[in-house]
């Protein structure tokens, strides 16, 4: 594909010494510039290692990784992370944990104390915490704490929003109510080339096909690309997509491909 933003070539991921550990092996696929890549399989096939290696927070084993072209061989300003739980600083508000990145990340370099202010206001008011600025994360729910990790990230404006299942943790509910917010940050009703590009790690079968361009289906231990799902649902997604039945046949298709999969998983 030759207008991949992302592309991992061969990758391989092992652990431990003389008697190591494949978590990953031989992953090529290609991530275009402004897509949302959503990548699933059964617990323990790499999913997570994948991401970490696309952040710069660990290297194959082999292969090779690279954003626009030249190689991923560390953390860089151009990617940003969110994480399952919520990593915020109980001793810092809404505010204090939105703005971390600006005051002491590249992210905020060159900016004036108002214009880090007038950032952080904005990113605040699109993920809908406006009024809870000034509270803590002890007095906010668990829906309420993800939006505060969302906007720390939106904050630094990374060109790549790497995202390890990061609405795993929350109710039934406040998941889909997320799911929709997520997708009208991420600007679903835009051109791609004004989007930024997702990489979205989840268990979740249907989130990845409601949220996601394309699904990278991987095989239980080791992870290898087992296929690649074209997402054909029109967007912008909502309600209405979920009660579809090109929905339903997604969710189905992509199960049959885990099943065996994820049987094999509890096996071992």
């Amino acid at each position: 594909m030759s207008d991949a933003k992302i592309r991992l070539d061969g990758v391989s991921k092992s652990f431990g010494g003389s008697a190591s550990v494949v978590a990953v092996d031989s992953l090529s696929l290609d991530i275009r510039a402004g897509e949302f890549m959503a990548i699933v399989g059964p617990s323990g096939c790499g999913k997570t290692t994948v991401l970490n290696m696309l952040a710069g927070l660990d290297r194959p084993t082999s292969g090779t990784m690279s954003l626009n072209g030249r190689p991923i061989e560390g953390p860089g300003a151009e990617r940003g992370v969110m994480f399952q739980d919520y990593a915020l600083f109980p001793w810092r508000t809404v505010r204090g944990n939105v703005e971390f990145g600006l005051v002491y990340g590249p992210a905020g370099r060159g900016l004036s104390p108002a214009q880090r202010a007038d950032r952080v206001n904005r990113t605040v008011e699109m993920v809908g915490l406006t009024g809870s600025e000034d509270k803590y994360p002890h007095q906010l729910s668990g829906g309420m704490r993800q939006r505060v990790a969302l906007a720390r990230l939106m904050a630094n404006e990374p060109e790549i929003l790497l995202m390890d299942e990061p609405l795993a943790a929350l109710d039934a509910q406040t998941r889909v109510i997320l799911q929709d917010e997520l997708l009208r940050i991420w600007g679903q009703d835009r051109p791609a080339a004004e989007r930024r590009t997702v990489v979205f790690i989840t268990h979740a079968i249907d989130e990845a096909v409601f949220l996601a361009d394309r699904v990278a289906v991987l095989s239980s231990h080791p992870g290898r690309l087992k296929q690649v799902i074209d997402i054909d649902l029109p967007r912008p997604r909502g309600d209405e997509t979920r009660r579809s039945g090109d929905f339903a046949r997604l969710n189905q298709s992509i199960w049959e491909l885990i099943r065996e999969e994820a049987y094999r998983a509890t096996m071992n």
